[in-house]
């Protein structure tokens, strides 16, 4: 016993070391992960406004012409200025012009997928597409599950973001879209839990009921 105690002060500061060792590892690489992370973001939301090209929505009667697999664009209205308006970039991957839209102070069940610019998943209700994701088939495929079960979002609500609580105006229930939320319309410089500040937020939204008001 006396041996193994002695052993166990030898090797005790080795073991010291090591752990020391494995740890600096593990935070080198997390700031690896997000190096030049605003410049990155603003990168990657800059080659999504390629693809949207110059198809701005902001009526009602546009949204009806965007059609399944189509890129669009919306200004987020509570944040945009008239010197510094703010996009919201979408790709329309089910289209159902039939079913209910809310309204701005109205509620909606929601599944979503949520991803950085890396493809990262930081929340969500199912498996669906991320950032990193171009070739999406047409229909898509990735559907929740009978297990999953999607979220009620009041659009009125402060707590979300203001990304969301503009772009869930321009779908009806049944339709799917991909949606890129540039920081300033999610989390800012602040971030939030595991989502870095300046952070791109793409989400794979599935509405599937409008609650009546």
């Amino acid at each position: 016993m006396i041996r193994m105690k002695r052993r166990l002060l030898v090797f005790l500061p080795f073991l010291l070391f090591m752990a020391g060792v494995f740890t600096s590892c593990e935070e080198v690489e997390e700031e690896g992960k997000y190096a030049n992370w605003q410049k990155r973001n603003e990168a990657f939301i800059d080659s999504i406004k390629v693809v949207a090209g110059s198809r701005l929505v902001s009526k009602l009667e546009q949204l009806e012409m965007v059609q399944e697999g189509e890129m669009f664009y919306v200004m987020n209205n509570f944040i945009s200025t008239g010197k510094n308006p703010e996009y919201i970039y979408c790709k329309k991957l089910r289209k159902n012009p039939s079913g209910d839209r809310p309204l701005f102070a109205g509620s909606a069940y929601v599944h979503y997928y949520g991803t950085l610019i890396t493809g990262a998943r930081f929340d969500g209700t199912f498996t669906g597409y991320g950032a990193t994701d171009r070739n999406i088939p047409n229909p898509p495929a990735n559907e929740p599950t009978v297990f999953d079960s999607p979220v009620l979002f009041n659009l009125g609500s402060s707590s979300l973001i203001t990304g969301w609580r503009e772009v869930l105006q321009y779908m009806h229930a049944g339709e799917r879209m991909i949606v890129y939320i540039p920081y300033n319309s999610a989390y800012a410089a602040a971030g939030n839990g595991s989502v870095p500040g300046y952070s791109v937020l793409t989400f794979d939204l599935i509405m599937t009921e409008v609650v009546p008001l």
